[in-house]
């Protein structure tokens, strides 16, 4: 059994509220991956300022 054949598996025998709270959960770990995804990218861009503003050019 795959790990998301598995997950569907379990959330189906889970009650609503128990359900809300995994999708919100896992709205959370989507959240937080783009949040350190835009951190990565801030560092990117500030440490190479200089040569991308030359290839804006």
């Amino acid at each position: 059994m795959s790990l998301a054949e598995k997950l569907i598996k379990d959330f189906e025998t889970l009650p609503d509220d128990q359900k809300r709270e995994v999708i919100d959960f896992v709205e959370f770990l989507k959240e937080k991956s783009q949040r350190e995804l835009g951190k990565l990218m801030d560092i990117v861009i500030a440490e190479n300022e200089v040569a991308l503003k030359e290839l804006s050019k």
